[in-house]
């Protein structure tokens, strides 16, 4: 997890069956294979919380440390679990494999900690529940890999948790819109946000996009949800047709509600962005319904062959520029016989720029049967960022024009 091969998905999981349980997560912490390290984080851990989950280090490898640590943090010894090593050497001889030395290392259980069976895999979780400095505390060790710590959570984890968290609940509210910049929507919605203390708001800007988190904690699921509807409707009313998503749904996912619901389908042309947008709109199942396909036209000679751009426009006006990308959505459109046609077309960099025509300049056309539209921007930052930006902006003028 401390490389950039892996990201950290068990926790964005873990989080989520947590709240739904009304348990808050206020610290994730990411630590090396390093016992003084692991032992220092456990016992911060355990002074903070009232429920503290360890994912990973429960293997048979050298580095895996999570059980020494947690049992040196507690003060506990290590006693290895002559059922759960019987149940290792059976499981690994059923499926014909040695059962080396390094193994049993896995049967290893914290003295007082409940045994919880994995039935996906070989390391089995382990359930502590008593006091610590004086205070009630549950510490939980899960195997790393998903698919095993997913099983242990739904079947050993959650209903322990159940009987043990005072009934409470969260509800929760994700309002989603595009290309509108941070300060600005917090300067139109804190005066709202502000007046319920009792929802924490959170705003978080990326991709174009910029995403209102709202969160309350009730006795009781009407309540959380009545609160959270209410300040959600409040922040609607400010924010109009701005907001594009109220439950989290991605950009596309809204752009593929609203052309069926209109019965439209959609064609694309696209330079600078390489099918980015065509993969952003396929990437949701049931795409083929509306859209009918597109053409990645880089060169020149491929804006005339594939979408009809006459080479005396792109002579006249160069490859980037309001004229070619019209020409592009309308000729897209014409080509494949849809009711909207996008083209885009501009230096998504890092090289190609001109003082003319600078590095993030990029035009989005959508054609219709209204007719065409097209907006000239110059998104900041890397090729990776001004592509997304582009792409973004494309589906949501398809969205505002569906509306």
């Amino acid at each position: 997890m401390l490389t950039p091969h892996r990201q950290d998905t068990n926790s964005l999981y873990l989080t989520e069956k947590l709240n739904e349980l009304g348990v808050e997560v206020r610290f994730k912490c990411v630590i090396g294979d390093d016992l003084e390290g692991l032992t220092a984080a456990a016992k911060l851990a355990m002074r903070r919380s009232d429920i503290i989950i360890f994912s990973g280090g429960l293997g048979p490898t050298e580095d895996d440390l999570t059980r020494e640590a947690v049992a040196e943090a507690l003060g506990l010894a290590l006693r290895r679990d002559a059922e759960v090593l019987a149940k290792l050497e059976e499981r690994f001889a059923r499926r014909g494999y040695k059962f080396s030395a390094n193994n049993a290392k896995q049967a290893d259980v914290i003295a007082n900690a409940v045994v919880l069976p994995n039935t996906m895999g070989t390391a089995p979780g382990q359930w502590i529940s008593g006091k610590y400095d004086g205070k009630d505390r549950i510490l939980i060790l899960l195997p790393g890999p998903p698919y095993e710590m997913k099983a242990l959570v739904e079947g050993e984890c959650i209903p322990r948790l159940r009987a043990k968290v005072p009934a409470q609940h969260i509800a929760m509210r994700t309002l989603k819109m595009a290309l509108i910049p941070e300060s600005q929507v917090d300067a139109r919605v804190a005066p709202i946000y502000k007046a319920y203390a009792d929802v924490e708001t959170t705003i978080l800007a990326g991709g174009g996009e910029i995403q209102l988190h709202l969160r309350c904690r009730k006795d009781t699921r009407a309540e959380a949800e009545a609160r959270v509807e209410e300040l959600a409707a409040k922040i609607e009313d400010e924010m109009g047709d701005a907001i594009f998503s109220r439950k989290g749904e991605t950009m596309e996912q809204i752009v593929s509600y609203l052309l069926q619901m209109r019965g439209m389908t959609l064609a694309t042309a696209e330079s600078c962005t390489g099918g980015l947008l065509a993969e952003r709109i396929t990437s949701v199942s049931g795409s083929s319904r509306y859209f009918l396909g597109g053409a990645v036209v880089y060169s020149n000679e491929l804006k005339t062959q594939f979408a009809g751009v006459p080479k005396a426009l792109i002579d006249k006006h160069g490859a980037v520029s309001r004229e070619v990308a019209a020409a592009l959505a309308e000729g897209i459109r014409k080509r494949c016989l849809s009711s909207y046609g996008v083209g885009i077309t501009g230096v998504a960099g890092p090289g190609g720029g001109t003082e003319q025509k600078p590095v993030g300049l990029v035009y989005i056309a959508l054609a219709g049967e209204e007719g065409t539209q097209v907006v000239e921007r110059n998104f900041p930052g890397d090729r990776r960022r001004i592509r997304e930006f582009s792409t973004q902006q494309a589906l949501e003028m398809i969205r505002r024009a569906l509306l």
